[in-house]
């Protein structure tokens, strides 16, 4: 059985060092540049929509406080820097 995907192709233009980064990382990944760029954006935009997730929720029930995120990030395995982000 043959799948046909559809796919949206554009073309993007980067500095020559990211360029060069890009494709070796594709590369360590086992991977095209062109799904590595895909899952990069992916990656990208999921994030995006979980900061506004987070943001609309520490707008209606206030900032999250320090043990919630000491928890949050023992839950995830990361170490918060002294500001809050992962170290």
């Amino acid at each position: 059985m043959i799948v046909c995907m559809q796919v949206d192709r554009f073309s993007v233009t980067m500095e020559p060092d990211l360029g060069a980064a890009v494709r070796a990382a594709a590369e360590r990944a086992g991977m095209s540049v062109s799904g590595w760029l895909a899952q990069a954006a992916a990656d990208r935009l999921r994030n995006d929509l979980l900061g506004a997730a987070l943001d609309a929720w520490e707008a209606e029930d206030g900032p999250f406080g320090v043990d919630a995120l000491d928890a949050a990030a023992a839950t995830l395995g990361i170490i918060r820097g002294s500001r809050g982000h992962a170290a």
